[in-house]
């Protein structure tokens, strides 16, 4: 039986096959395995990484958008503030993705079939820009940024081993691009509903989350938002030509 929900157009008549929810996480785990491994290993030089977090700068500089010093000095004198920006990007992420692919499968099957094709190019057009461009996060830059959550949270090497951490894939930033993501298949199975405004709150708070906590340039949430968008893109031209195929 279905996940009942707001949204209409829920597919209740197909309900949930469970074999094929495991296959399809079982491709979503072996795709999220070889994404984190290849991650780890086209990780580039620290002097290379460096120069390109500063020309960063030196952009957000031109744009008016070098702020991310300047915000987060608003929030580390209060520990709920940085508590709060630390968990939205910790619990904000991958367990985000996991709910909204379940929820997507169990409801609203053509959207996670999107949704889920979205998440795999985007993680392959980011392991390009992170070979070929690795850009050091403004908390390893030396500019004074705090790393909040390395300092204040402990759950983020639970979720997300160290071992599988490339330093240097801050652009683009899949911590938001990946939220808005979410927000894109919630709001195209949600047409009708005023909850799906609820959806924006998620790449809201993790644009805030990133910046804050000294994680992400400004651009490189703007990148995420842009590789996502590209790769949603590119996933609903391929599902129509298949379709047409098929028809």
């Amino acid at each position: 039986m279905a996940v009942t929900t707001p949204c209409e157009n829920i597919d209740t008549d197909r309900g949930i096959n469970h074999r094929r929810l495991a296959l399809e996480f079982v491709l979503l785990g072996a795709a999220l395995g070889l994404y984190l491994t290849t991650r780890r290993l086209t990780m580039g030089s620290a002097i290379e990484a460096a120069e390109n977090a500063r020309n960063i700068l030196h952009v957000e500089d031109l744009l008016g958008l070098d702020v991310e010093h300047e915000l987060q000095r608003f929030i580390l004198d209060s520990p709920f503030a940085v508590t709060l920006m630390n968990w939205i990007y910790v619990w904000g992420h991958w367990p985000v993705l996991a709910i909204a692919a379940v929820w997507l499968f169990a409801n609203h099957r053509p959207e996670f079939s999107l949704f889920r094709n979205a998440l795999i190019i985007s993680g392959l057009l980011g392991l390009v820009v992170f070979a070929l461009f690795p850009v050091m996060p403004p908390r390893l830059l030396g500019t004074g940024m705090v790393d909040t959550v390395a300092q204040w949270s402990s759950s983020y090497h639970i979720l997300q081993p160290p071992s599988l951490v490339n330093q240097y894939a801050a652009v683009p930033s899949f911590h938001v691009g990946w939220n808005v993501l979410v927000a894109i298949a919630i709001f195209r199975a949600c047409p009708n509903s005023d909850w799906r405004y609820l959806a924006l709150i998620g790449p809201v708070a993790m644009i805030s989350s990133v910046v804050l906590t000294g994680n992400h340039y400004v651009l490189d949430a703007v990148a995420g938002i842009i590789v996502v968008a590209l790769a949603w893109f590119l996933a609903d031209r391929i599902g129509r030509r298949f379709s047409r195929e098929a028809s």
